[in-house]
């Protein structure tokens, strides 16, 4: 409801130039540590695609197309949500030191964060154009969960089906309604401004999950896998963003 349908289209427009080459590097490049660290090669199947596309989402989706087990998942979740919780705290402050702009923040959130959720927190406490740019962006790159998810089950000879998640449709068709109704548009703005304090209140329940014992399940060489291909993609979006190769 705080995002214009034209706002929608030109941020997702411009997405679909660059955002199937970083899936593609990122996913091979999660494949490849994880090979050098010998992680269980399902979790890192999840962990890259985690990383790659949407996080949990992705994750869910990707899961049954691969046939993974309870304790992949388990693993492979673990680990995006404890780094999503250090996004939310770490990237607001980097994007003030490196002196990026609310769009160049915007893009680099939606880009190198892994959940939708914590895209929007983050992007959220730095400004009001980052928040839209950046949760249009990553609700555009989400959309390759189902495309993603088919190709991995014409490799692997699966049966499951991946459809577009209804999260981007309902996202959709809220903007569009925004649009639609311009004179309420004080209405859409307290919709919106509700839905922050709500995701909020969702961050700390998603952040009561991280127990110890989750943490301890998750082990080293996910961890270690999740972290490294964390950070060498998130500078290498900070390069190209403050570059100008991506705008």
């Amino acid at each position: 409801m705080g995002v214009s349908i034209i706002d929608v289209w030109h941020a997702g427009r411009e997405a679909v130039l660059y955002t199937p080459v970083s899936i593609a590097l990122t996913v091979a490049l999660g494949l490849l540590l994880g090979r050098i660290l010998a992680t269980p090669a399902k979790a890192s199947v999840l962990i890259s695609f985690g990383t790659a596309i949407c996080g949990g989402s992705a994750i869910a989706a990707m899961a049954p197309v691969i046939k993974a087990e309870d304790e992949d998942i388990a693993v492979s979740l673990a680990t995006v949500f404890s780094l999503n919780a250090v996004a939310l705290l770490l990237f607001p402050p980097l994007g003030h030191l490196f002196g990026l702009t609310e769009r160049q923040f915007g893009l680099w959130s939606a880009l190198a964060i892994h959940d939708t959720s914590s895209v929007v927190g983050a992007a959220s406490a730095f400004g009001t154009s980052a928040l839209a740019i950046g949760t249009t962006v990553k609700l555009a790159r989400a959309v390759w969960i189902a495309p993603s998810a088919l190709i991995a089950a014409r490799f692997t000879h699966a049966q499951a089906k991946a459809g577009i998640p209804l999260f981007i449709i309902g996202f959709i068709a809220a903007s569009a309604i925004r649009t639609l109704l311009p004179d309420l548009i004080y209405g859409w703005q307290t919709l919106a401004a509700m839905a922050r304090q709500g995701l909020v209140m969702t961050l700390f329940l998603v952040g009561t999950g991280l127990t110890r014992e989750v943490l301890l399940r998750v082990g080293i060489r996910p961890l270690a896998q999740g972290i490294i291909l964390w950070v060498i993609v998130s500078a290498a979006i900070l390069v190209a963003i403050t570059g100008e190769i991506i705008r």
